[in-house]
């Protein structure tokens, strides 16, 4: 019996890697969980009453696409987020979480061959979110590894890549702001990668699930730029998630929207291969999307986070004060050395940075960093940061 090689070079996924590297050993104090990105936030009350009252549509079949409602819903939040109208019917697609659409949509818009029949080109930022790679591979792409580096802003430079690699280019990866760095696009970078795509003719996928957690000005979207630009209406797709806006992962609710032509393809693929949000999930939804207070409430409590963050790593060498999501990018000698010191010192969990990023040349961008998620509750933040502060960089 054999199996696909396509697959074989993937590392462990990160936290498998995470458990293999701690567990071993005990805590040194209580733990304190900061490995990963699960909100802790809570959401709102008026939640349940939704899922209770259409309790009885668990026995219904979902609409795959999203219900109208769900679908009318979304486009009014673009609609005042980004200022850009979309069809309801044409445009948007309720996703089961981000997850499953930033791969789906690689399965459903990526040709087998690019422009000169050669192997497709998919690009990722380096670190990444790894069902981007996975995406890649799946479809036979060659997925292209570009850092994101304190030198490049902790964005990905593809417009410093070779002309004949970028003609090869069928989708680019972008998440804004960024996990695990936390940096936002600025309208200038997305310009500028929206004029490189219509100039080499491929596709941008914006990962924009941490988009409404920010500390100062709200982060432009690609849609937006992509519209005030008048760029080709293909050019780009954009992926949202309600797990970290209303603290909800899981519910599994986001959405894809995009060109009328790839969101027909990515709908057609997932007629075959999807699975649809239940509707009373899909009910929560709808009501969620078109809500806004919760929101502001929780992007409150991580300005509090912030704060927190800024105060105790004051004067930390290399520190950078957080721009978006809820994240921390620390920088140290060695990831994983520094998770496992971090672990059996102090019971602070957190995740090397090179288990989100790929060695090229010998060197992963990530090495040097550790991921801390600042999800727990207040109190247990502050405890665990001042752990962390003084046992590292103490």
């Amino acid at each position: 019996m054999t199996f696909p090689e396509r697959f074989s070079n993937l590392p462990d996924y990160a936290f498998p890697r995470l458990r293999a590297l701690l567990d071993g050993h005990a805590p040194g104090a209580a733990p304190i969980a900061m490995s990963i990105g699960e909100p802790q936030h809570a959401f709102p009350d008026w939640i349940s009453g939704i899922i209770a009252e259409h309790a009885h549509e668990f026995g219904k079949y979902p609409p795959n696409d999203g219900t109208p409602e769900l679908l009318n819903a979304i486009a009014g939040w673009i609609a005042r987020r980004y200022g850009v109208q979309v069809a309801l019917d044409r445009q948007i697609m309720a996703l089961n979480g981000t997850r499953e659409g930033l791969f789906n949509a690689c399965l459903a818009l990526c040709p087998e061959t690019s422009r000169g029949g050669l192997r497709p080109a998919v690009l990722t930022p380096n670190p990444f979110y790894q069902v981007y790679a996975v995406a890649a591979l799946a479809v036979g792409a060659e997925p292209v590894y570009v850092p994101a580096s304190t030198e490049t802003g902790f964005l990905p430079d593809y417009g410093g890549l070779p002309a004949d690699l970028l003609d090869r280019v069928e989708i680019a990866y972008l998440c804004s702001p960024s996990n695990p760095q936390g940096a936002v696009a600025t309208r200038d970078y997305w310009a500028a990668l929206i004029e490189l795509a219509e100039m080499h003719d491929f596709r941008i996928f914006a990962d924009e699930c941490y988009s409404e957690l920010y500390r100062a000005e709200p982060p432009c979207g690609a849609l937006q730029v992509a519209s005030e630009m008048g760029a080709a209406p293909e050019r780009v797709v954009i992926f949202h998630s309600l797990s970290k806006r209303s603290n909800l992962p899981g519910l599994r609710s986001g959405f894809v929207a995009g060109g009328p032509d790839s969101i027909a393809r990515i709908k057609q693929l997932r007629a075959y291969a999807g699975a649809p949000l239940p509707m009373p999930l899909q009910r929560v939804a709808e009501r969620v999307w078109a809500d806004e207070t919760h929101v502001e409430v929780n992007r409150g409590l991580y300005a509090e986070k912030y704060a927190i963050a800024d105060e105790i790593f004051a004067g930390v060498e290399g520190y950078r004060p957080v721009e978006a999501g809820f994240f921390l990018w620390l920088p140290v000698a060695d990831g994983e050395a520094a998770a496992l010191k971090l672990w059996t010192e102090t019971g602070v969990r957190v995740l090397p940075g090179g288990y989100l990023g790929r060695a090229l040349d010998g060197h992963n961008p990530g090495q040097g960093y550790i991921r801390v998620a600042m999800v727990a509750p207040r109190d247990d933040l502050q405890r665990g940061l001042i752990r962390l502060r003084d046992c590292l960089y103490g």
